[in-house]
């Protein structure tokens, strides 16, 4: 019995449709073109900021939406990545988990990430791609610009495990904001309660006539597990976290073994 394509493909970034170099493989670019030549609509669905979406600007068919900052922004590639919606974190939310983390993890330091820039304070680890336009507290950060939309805050610790930093996150801030993680390293992204990359993706799903049934989405790390849960069918990549593997059904080669492309390639073969 031949299976019927899915409407929509939804993929994760880092770790997943990019190879660890953070390029994107000849076989990749062919099978999303070939996806979206079929009628199946490619949508990238990252925890990467909006600006940071050069890397597969040019592989962008279709309508060209890309989710961004795991569910806070959606972005309009075709038009230099401006921002089409945001789903922002309250300014009250984010003081009140900065406050509940600096007394049950000392020495966290934040970031804060907004609409229009990235800022962070002193003790936060500086990004290799992008500048702060702002270096200070997080209660300064946060208090500052405040018709800018808040996306995500960033939480950071040297010495705690990433695991168990996003376990104690969740217990003692839990109910102010979406807690979650797809670094290697002990960073907490935090964004408003209810906002993940399934949520944002189920509701643009629904506008289209979209049904989770046919939907097929990959990932990687703890930030994908909602949406591969979402989708009809979840695939985790073969260099996933162990608990997304443990989660998820459907598992694909790694990121390194084009693996979402092998599957495009055998869902276009039916």
């Amino acid at each position: 019995m031949t299976v019927p394509p899915p409407r929509l493909i939804a993929t994760d970034l880092d770790g997943t449709l990019l190879r660890n170099d953070a390029t994107v493989s000849p076989r990749t670019v062919a099978a999303l073109a070939a996806a979206e030549a079929s009628g199946i609509d490619v949508i990238f669905v990252t925890a990467r900021p909006a600006r940071w979406m050069g890397v597969v600007t040019a592989h962008v068919h279709g309508h060209g939406v890309a989710i961004c900052g795991n569910g806070a922004a959606v972005a309009d590639l075709h038009r230099g990545g401006e921002l089409v919606e945001t789903r922002p974190l309250a300014v009250e939310n984010a003081l009140l988990i900065v406050h509940a983390l600096r007394r049950a993890a000392p020495g966290v330091s934040f970031a804060v990430e907004r609409s229009a820039g990235f800022h962070h304070e002193p003790a936060y680890p500086p990004l290799i791609w992008d500048s702060a336009s702002q270096v200070a507290a997080a209660e300064k950060l946060l208090t500052h610009d405040e018709d800018l939309p808040v996306l995500k805050l960033l939480a950071h610790h040297d010495t705690l495990d990433p695991d168990a930093f996003l376990a104690l996150g969740r217990e003692v801030a839990g109910a102010h904001g979406e807690f979650t993680r797809s670094s290697t390293t002990a960073l907490l992204e935090i964004s408003a309660p209810g906002v993940s990359k399934a949520s944002t993706l189920a509701q643009r799903c629904r506008r289209h006539g979209i049904r989770p049934d046919e939907v097929v989405a990959f990932g990687d790390m703890p930030n994908d597990l909602p949406m591969l849960g979402w989708a009809g069918t979840g695939y985790a990549m073969a260099n996933a976290h162990p608990t997304v593997l443990a989660a998820t059904r459907h598992h694909a080669p790694s990121n390194e073994d084009d693996g979402v492309a092998r599957v495009i390639e055998a869902l276009l073969a039916g």
